[in-house]
């Protein structure tokens, strides 16, 4: 009889059954939970364990069991945590299996535990998950044959868990991206990017409803001064300081994003572009100031429709006001239809 003709054991189906779920699984926490439970039922165990490394907390967690209760988990997971020299935590730290200890069971009968590492190899370095645990009922000698399967079982859990930290990885750089695309990374607010597509969109609302719709720009005067004098980094956290006050001063409806180097602009829906604009500069002077030094802005507003139909021509009439603004010294506001404010 040739190996392809021998029939395969219960051992190596399961195996097979587990490996095929393994790799087709969209919930990894759902595909572990499914390991530990078909090595339980495989090497004919009570209970299973894994645990997982958790860097936030400095400690091992339990990710999933089988055949514990709630209770029971959460007191195996206090005790593994509070041990160092439990067999889990040593499996764990060392990355050796440990193929039997007495141990006592949630019942406080006599139990036996063997525990598997979790590793992958990244780069060609070992990187230690955590571990794999098995109970049963004393007496229970595991060989280095019988420990063959569970071995495999934990190999395949230590690639779903790392599989798992990948995606999440990936997940978090996409995310990071995506913010990276719509965010200005000097001052945390939306980019000029963002703030274009903001505004044609709640010009778009605003002709729909036959509403008004403000915007205010806003720059800081004598920025370069200050970059000469003390520094770019001191006109960074000038510019950091303006966004947080714009930010805090804003309403929930309104959007604000920097505009360009040393300028920033307010979409507020409504007539209340002034309103705005003079919140910023009364927060601004009430604000300690930067290292000694006071923060000072000129201010441009302009109305939808009747400074500008578009977003083009919206933003040319608030530079243009603007203009005028700092025409009358550093501090003022002007309004687009109204001249100097």
């Amino acid at each position: 009889m040739t190996d392809r003709d021998r029939p395969t054991a219960p051992s190596d189906a399961m195996l097979a059954s587990a490996i095929a779920a393994a790799a087709r699984a969209t919930d990894s926490q759902r595909a572990v939970a499914s390991l530990v439970s078909a090595v339980v039922e495989a090497v004919e165990a009570d209970r299973g364990a894994v645990f997982i490394w958790d860097g936030e907390r400095g400690a091992l967690s339990l990710a999933a069991s089988a055949g514990y209760s709630a209770e029971e988990a959460a007191a195996f997971e206090a005790t593994v945590a509070g041990d160092a020299d439990h067999p889990v935590a040593r499996t764990a730290h060392g990355q050796t299996a440990i193929l039997g200890a007495e141990t006592a069971g949630p019942d406080g009968t006599a139990h036996v535990i063997a525990t598997w590492p979790l590793q992958v190899t990244t780069d060609g370095v070992d990187e230690p998950l955590g571990a794999l645990a098995i109970t049963r009922p004393a007496p229970w000698a595991i060989s280095e044959t019988d420990s063959a399967l569970p071995a495999a079982f934990a190999d395949l859990i230590a690639m779903t868990v790392d599989r798992a930290r990948l995606a999440a990885a990936a997940n978090e750089q996409s995310d990071w991206q995506e913010r990276m695309a719509h965010t200005d990374a000097l001052t945390g607010l939306a980019n000029s990017r963002t703030l274009a597509r903001v505004l044609e969109l709640e010009i778009a609302r605003a002709g729909r409803q036959g509403t008004d719709l403000s915007i205010a720009l806003f720059d800081v005067d004598d920025l370069a001064s200050t970059n000469a004098t003390h520094g770019s980094a001191a006109g960074d956290d000038i510019l950091r300081e303006l966004a947080a006050t714009l930010a805090e001063s804003i309403r929930l409806v309104d959007t604000v994003a920097r505009w360009g180097g040393d300028e920033f602009i307010v979409v507020a829906p409504g007539s209340a572009g002034m309103t705005v604009a003079q919140r910023v500069l009364n927060a601004l002077a009430a604000r300690t100031s930067n290292g000694g030094r006071e923060i000072s802005v000129s201010v441009g507003v302009a109305r939808f429709p009747k400074d500008g139909a578009s977003s083009d021509e919206l933003v040319g009439a608030a530079q243009a006001a603007l203009s005028n603004a700092k025409s009358s010294g550093p501090g003022a506001v002007a309004a687009a239809d109204l001249g100097q404010g």
